[in-house]
């Protein structure tokens, strides 16, 4: 099985945000597999899904996107999956909006709910999806950008990016992490 966990903060207030592109993700991934049936658990909103011919877990944290790991780390413990098959969907302010970026393992690069994950995972070999939400412009505080709301002038690229990270997301769950950064870094 795998585990995909898009990062966000819950609640009506944060949709729409640039923070929650992680969760917009799994939106989609959901949508494709039919809008299977979510429950609450793992202090997460989850759903079992096929993608690609392969049993996966959909996990929605419902902390706040800096506590994000809890549930993650909870999912994983319960289905006794291991790391290498987990993938962590987030935003990244670093990135430009029309940038995704794979990788194997590495540091959280500032963003603390990935952060939160790698540490109460225990390691960084955890793979991640990022997707541009950048730049932060100038004289504005990043907390401040990342919570606000994607511009109606960037809405039509960032659904573009946000379709091709659930690409992304499948060709990481079918073929690996090395084809699916081949393919879409």
């Amino acid at each position: 099985m795998k585990l995909l966990a898009g990062l966000g903060n819950p609640g009506r207030a944060y949709e729409g945000t640039r923070h929650n592109v992680g969760f917009d993700v799994l939106e989609i991934l959901a949508r494709r597999a039919g809008q299977p049936v979510r429950r609450q658990r793992f202090q997460s909103e989850t759903a079992q899904v096929t993608i690609r011919g392969c049993p996966s877990l959909l996990v929605w944290p419902l902390t706040w996107m800096n506590l994000s790991g809890a549930g993650v780390l909870a999912a994983r413990d319960f289905y006794k999956i291991d790391t290498a098959d987990i993938l962590v969907i987030c935003d990244d302010f670093q990135l430009s909006t029309d940038t995704l970026r794979l990788r194997s393992s590495g540091t959280s690069g500032g963003q603390n709910g990935l952060a939160d994950v790698l540490a109460r995972l225990g390691t960084t070999a955890v793979p991640r999806l990022r997707l541009g939400i950048g730049p932060v412009p100038a004289g504005w505080k990043s907390a401040d950008f990342v919570l606000g709301r994607i511009a109606p002038a960037d809405k039509a690229g960032m659904d573009v990016l946000r379709e091709r990270a659930a690409d992304a997301a499948e060709e990481w769950v079918a073929l690996g992490i090395e084809a699916a950064m081949n393919r879409y870094n």
